[in-house]
């Protein structure tokens, strides 16, 4: 067993440190074709809608999200398109309120159908585009599909039409949630090794297995039992889900007093664990619950379940709570995924052992390792509360836990760790160990080697692999590496003629805002879409923009594995002019520089809403990180993207839109 306690913590701490992405797909498309009469053809362009996402039709007043608009390309020798295109499906009409009007859109499919007239006798390939907009109660996005259909030229419909360089994007959003199913998994085996529950289990599967009744109906009262604590804490994970839902994600995930209040919540269940003193509900909470399970029956072993439950609570609450918290700003299934993984393996233990009673000879005693375990988790929480913190000061330029700060508490909190693993540190309720475990000893090796990882951001290194739970680089006063470049520039400049940087910035004015905003890796630009477009007209170079925000850890894993690799360094710095768009920063605008919405028609006053208002009503997306490609005329250059790890496709990104941008210049 103390090998499955340390698997446990390591997990933890493993699955705690991934992060969870944004980009989604939330329609795919099919497209067939049949033939009619007389050489017509009808097209059939069906999609199929992810479940929580709408489509909107081909019908919508202006100022309002982007229709789904299909366009085929114009060849009057071989066919001729006959009328518009009909919706076969109803669309549902209803107050949207994220354009906060009336509208019309699909749920689950919709069905075009477009007539056209087949004049050429030969085969032809039919091509055309789909432009769309998809929405759910927290994002939306912006896409288009090429699609392609094989006509054979005789007026009959032919094979079924093929999407022409469509490739089907995994559903990282999906994958997501899966991680975040493996973390809440570990954390429920995690509160199983604790002081509260670890000693129950036996006692509560010694009652259902010692009852009157047969081992038969013993058993299945047991799995009952498993059942009820799985439906509890998934009741809890929906009640959280349906009051603190998509509704309230941006203000939970970037307003300083939730963030500050996480943070407060984090640490007092941290002391709680090192023994400052428990957090505990009302007796008499547990005392009417246990009363109910006497009755025996599928109501005594629910109650018995609730019982567990409550009882232990003082150990389950931080752990439950810190769940809670992670999901509390993402989306509305999260906190119900999150509390079925946790009761999943919560309940795993007791509905087992009562299944194989004979297993319970193996089981180690309960002593002083159960609260080793306690503390370890209260490391562990203290660490990533930290987090919750450091988004508020980032958000509003507090400055009060920049990058190093942060960095230095994670060292001296997982060192105090590594020598409590050792026996160099107790705390009131831990038990005399004379010698160091094998287990123990491993995992203070894995907490030291963690610290040693850490040391060197210190002084500026990127620390890829923890790099979404740290503060962006610019927030590092002592960057080594930005020292260092910064003296080559000196040398450079004072052994001969001054080099003029081809980095945008340098060439145009002052940006705006840049006494608090700052670029990562040494780039520079602009943080006001107008601005940064001016100085691209006057320098001739395409717009690259960065929807971004302070409290985006996707931007954060963007900035230090894709941004840092010298191939996209050399492109952003000599090819682009950088507009980096701050979604979440909270600094007031001059009343001068107020903007009303031409979606839910309020006024803008601060960057943050500014921006965030310009990603959606300019290109129907409000996720972070979104790169979008411009020339100097505001048109789009390729198809924008998000995150991606992988920098080759990233340069393939920068790469196809400055292509694009050079085939649009006149020639000379």
């Amino acid at each position: 067993m103390k090998k499955r306690q340390i698997l446990c913590i390591a997990l933890l701490i493993g699955a705690s440190l991934q992060s969870f992405a944004q980009l989604v797909k939330p329609v795919s498309w099919t497209f067939s074709q049949k033939s009619i009469k007389n050489g017509e053809i009808e097209l059939e362009m069906k999609a199929s809608i992810q479940p929580g996402w709408h489509l909107y039709s081909t019908r919508l007043p202006e100022g309002g999200p982007v229709k789904t608009t299909f366009s085929f390309t114009s060849d009057s020798i071989r066919y001729q398109v006959i009328g518009e295109v009909e919706s076969v499906t109803n669309p549902i009409k209803e107050h949207d309120q994220i354009f906060n009007m009336d509208l019309e859109f699909y749920s689950k499919e919709a069905i075009f159908l477009q007539k056209i007239k087949v004049l050429s006798p030969k085969p032809f390939d039919l091509k055309g585009t789909v432009e769309y907009q998809s929405c759910n109660n927290e994002t939306c996005t912006l896409d288009e599909h090429d699609f392609s259909f094989k006509i054979d030229g005789s007026g009959d419909g032919g094979a079924t039409a093929k999407i022409a360089g469509f490739t089907k994007v995994p559903d990282i959003q999906q994958h997501g949630l899966w991680w975040f199913l493996v973390f809440s998994f570990v954390a429920g085996l995690a509160a199983i090794l604790t002081p509260c529950v670890f000693p129950m289990i036996p006692m509560t599967v010694s009652f259902f297995m010692n009852s009157n009744k047969s081992k038969f109906q013993a058993r299945i009262q047991a799995m009952i039992y498993g059942g009820s604590i799985i439906l509890i804490y998934t009741l809890i994970g929906t009640l959280v889900a349906l009051t603190l839902g998509a509704d309230f994600a941006n203000w939970i995930s970037t307003h300083w007093l939730p963030n500050v209040l996480f943070f407060i919540v984090f640490v007092v269940f941290a002391f709680s664990f090192f023994g400052a003193f428990e957090i505990i509900l009302p007796g008499s909470w547990g005392n009417r619950a246990d009363r109910f399970a006497d009755k025996g029956g599928i109501g005594g072993a629910f109650f018995m379940a609730l019982t567990l439950v409550l009882v232990s609570f003082s150990c389950t609450g931080p752990i439950v709570g810190a769940i809670l918290v992670e999901s509390a700003g993402g989306m509305v299934i999260k906190p119900i995924v999150g509390m079925l993984g946790f009761s999943l393996a919560f309940a795993l233990p007791f509905t087992l052992f009562a299944l194989f009673p004979q297993w319970l000879v193996n089981l180690p005693k309960s002593g002083g390792w159960l609260n080793s375990v306690k503390v370890v988790l209260g490391f562990i929480e203290l660490a990533l509360g930290l987090k919750f913190l450091s988004i508020a000061d980032q958000t509003y330029h507090w400055r009060i836990l920049d990058r190093e700060i942060y960095i230095a508490f994670w060292i001296v909190i997982f060192t105090m760790m590594g020598f409590y693993l050792l026996g160099k540190m107790k705390f009131a309720h831990d038990s005399e160990n004379k010698h160091i475990t094998v287990p123990r000893l491993m995992m203070s090796l894995i907490t030291f080697t963690f610290v040693v990882y850490l040391i060197p951001g210190m002084f500026g290194a990127p620390l890829k692999a923890i790099s979404g739970y740290l503060p962006p680089m610019t927030s590092h006063d002592f960057d080594l590496h930005k020292i260092i470049r910064d003296e080559v520039k000196l040398v450079d400049h004072s052994s001969g003629p001054a080099i003029t940087s081809k980095s945008s910035a340098v060439l145009c004015e002052k940006p705006k805002f840049s006494e608090f905003l700052e670029l990562p890796h040494g780039l520079e630009g602009f943080f006001d879409y107008e601005q940064g477009l001016a100085c691209a007209r006057v320098q001739n170079k395409p717009v690259f923009i960065d929807f971004t925000g302070h409290g985006c850890v996707n931007c954060r894993e963007m900035e230090a594995n894709v941004w840092s690799d010298p191939r996209v360094l050399e492109r952003l710095k000599n090819d682009f002019v950088i507009i980096a768009l701050y979604v979440d920063d909270k600094t007031s605008l001059p009343q001068s520089e107020w903007i009303t919405s031409t979606y839910d028609q309020k006024v803008k006053k601060t960057i943050g809403k500014k921006f965030a208002d310009f990603q959606i009503s300019r290109f129907g997306v409000n996720a972070q990180p979104y790169y979008v490609l411009l020339d100097q005329n505001q048109n789009l250059l390729t198809k924008s993207t998000a995150r991606d790890l992988n920098p080759d496709h990233f340069i393939e990104f920068l790469d196809q839109g400055l292509a694009e941008f050079k085939t649009r210049q006149p020639k000379k």
